[in-house]
């Protein structure tokens, strides 16, 4: 997962590209044999140990999804947490530190 914040007078601005195929269940294979629905559900982010981001997600979001969102209240230096989890019981946690633009 590739996370990017950046705080400017304690407004946080977060961009996330998850990788993850987010097959919605409809699509086919060549030999006719459909692929499975695999995709995210849900996305938490924490600062402070508040939760400042959450998202439900469904088959219809792309491959590789890109989210962006602001919080308020953010300092430089603060560790933001974000984690996934997915139709299949999968999951994914990256944290990154927040720079000052």
């Amino acid at each position: 997962m590739k996370i990017k914040a950046v705080v400017q007078n304690n407004v946080a601005s977060v961009k996330m590209l998850i990788p993850h195929p987010m097959e919605t269940g409809r699509r086919k294979e060549q030999n006719g044999a459909i692929v499975p629905a695999h995709f995210i559900t849900e996305i938490t982010a924490t600062c402070g140990g508040d939760t400042v981001f959450r998202a439900e997600l469904g088959p219809g979001v792309s491959k590789d999804p890109y989210l962006s969102f602001q919080f308020n209240g953010a300092k430089a230096g603060q560790m933001l947490k974000v984690t996934w989890v997915d139709s299949k019981g999968g999951s994914g946690t990256s944290e990154v530190a927040m720079t000052a633009m």
